[in-house]
């Protein structure tokens, strides 16, 4: 049997009502900031209280961890870019963001003083990074969720909670879970273990083999998904996929194109969205994000942000989630994927925000009160730095010096990451000068370009308009 959902001119217009007739909102043109009312049935965590819990004796930092001056610590699973740029964030605010890393050579483990060096699948190492932490949330979402109910039932603040994360872990029961909630989605099908086959040609012949495949677990920028063309492809994928390995399918989408809603939210209700922004992607990875969304109907970006706002407070999250959506060519929005974390869509944030994803995303586990989501500029563009199939012989210091005389506003962010072909190394992000007008698309193409030259210089060590480093 599938599940899907017809909204799409009137996207989630009962999900609106809802949560507006429980919610007090406070509206400025760049910041929707709702506290949504706790219910019984609500996964809610105790507030941080105000004595400050030292580490252990025999935990990395020892006496000199913040919380001996009395600022917590923040524990991070996964020592990727993402907890490298949220460690930033807490060293502004005087935090100590302790990391799980696999090796000392990860993003995070090669910046913070505090690393606990093990596996996120071992529950021995778990604790040892959670031990003496005011709260343990993730840089990714592969850390298995019995493992996390047992930290949860021995004390520790686990943010967001499992009961949160199995759905950004599980796509299928994502699905079920949204289209429970009445959020638009595509159709899709559970290909299970008793009539996969049957189920898939099923599925596959009522939308015409325009389909999906995907893993439900697992998978990320591309990987475990399969653009489906006709019935024998999607046999074949179904025919070699590894033992074990579950699948679904979904509808192909008739899009105009992908969109993403990032919010942030407090246990106790607090939450906070910056604007919708565009996301181009090529070769299944995110490639170029511009905020806010040039030329998006204003309707459609509310309801896009308080859809985001709604699903963050019944699935219970704690921290920043993004909402990837797909505006249809109908003039709708279905939802793709959740990410609870912070989200390559949120990078601008860095630099075009008045609160960055990393600092909202700490904010939000230590329950201080949510920053300002406004827009710095009319709009910011980022880009991200991807390997080359050929690593320039030109180092990375001198090309980043290269770069800078030349686009001396381009705001970099290198991840300390060995550079091989389409691995995500860095970004880029543009600030538009003021006066601009995001809705202008020679003012949005003229940042655009500047952003992906400036990415591809880093990643290739070429200008992409062949301009020479030594003649101009």
């Amino acid at each position: 049997m599938t599940q899907g959902c017809s909204l799409r001119k009137n996207i989630a217009g009962e999900l609106i009502r809802r949560v507006l007739g429980r919610s007090r909102v406070i509206r400025t043109p760049q910041i929707v900031t709702t506290w949504i009312a706790v219910t019984s049935d609500s996964t809610a965590v105790p507030a941080p209280t105000a004595t400050t819990v030292p580490p252990a004796p025999d935990s990395p930092g020892g006496s000199r961890d913040a919380a001996a001056s009395g600022m917590p610590v923040v524990t991070m699973i996964g020592g990727g870019q993402l907890a490298r740029m949220t460690h930033q964030a807490a060293i502004a605010m005087g935090q100590r963001l302790r990391v799980l890393a696999a090796s000392a050579d990860e993003p995070a483990a090669q910046v913070t003083p505090d690393v606990v060096f093990g596996s996120h699948t071992d529950l021995d190492d778990l604790r040892a990074a959670a031990r003496g932490a005011h709260a343990l949330t993730f840089d990714h979402e592969h850390v298995p969720v019995g493992h996390l109910e047992v930290l949860v039932a021995e004390g520790v603040k686990v943010l967001p909670p499992p009961t949160a994360l199995i759905y950004a872990q599980d796509k299928l029961r994502m699905r079920r879970k949204l289209a429970e909630l009445g959020a638009p989605v595509p159709d899709y099908v559970e290909l299970g273990s008793t009539s996969p086959r049957e189920s898939l040609i099923e599925f596959g012949e009522r939308h015409h083999w325009d389909i999906v495949l995907k893993t439900v677990t697992g998978g990320y920028d591309g990987r475990g998904v399969w653009l489906i063309d006709d019935r024998e492809q999607a046999l074949a994928v179904l025919d070699e996929a590894p033992a074990g390995t579950a699948l679904m399918a979904e509808e192909k989408v008739a899009l105009r194109r992908e969109l993403s809603a990032m919010v942030g939210r407090s246990p106790f209700g607090q939450g906070a969205v910056w604007p919708v922004v565009e996301t181009v992607q090529r070769k299944g990875q995110c490639a170029v994000v511009i905020a806010p969304a040039p030329g998006l109907d204003t309707e459609l970006a509310e309801s896009a942000q308080r859809l985001a706002l709604f699903l963050a407070g019944e699935l219970g999250v704690v921290g920043v989630m993004a909402v990837e959506l797909f505006e249809t060519t109908d003039g709708g929005l279905l939802v793709n994927e959740l990410a609870m974390r912070p989200h390559n869509s949120g990078h601008w944030s860095m630099d075009g925000a008045v609160t960055g994803q990393f600092e909202q995303h700490l904010r939000a586990v230590l329950d201080y009160p949510l920053g300002d989501t406004s827009v710095l500029a009319p709009a910011t563009v980022m880009a991200n730095i991807l390997g080359a199939e050929q690593a320039p012989s030109m180092s990375m210091d001198e090309r980043l010096h290269h770069l800078f005389a030349r686009i001396p506003q381009a705001k970099v962010h290198l991840y300390g990451k060995g550079e091989r072909p389409d691995r995500k190394i860095g970004h880029v992000n543009i600030v538009g000068a003021p006066g601009g007008d995001v809705d202008d698309p020679d003012y949005v193409a003229q940042l655009r370009e500047v952003a992906e030259r400036a990415a591809h210089w880093m990643s290739h060590g070429i200008w992409t308009d062949g301009w020479d480093v030594h003649g101009g």
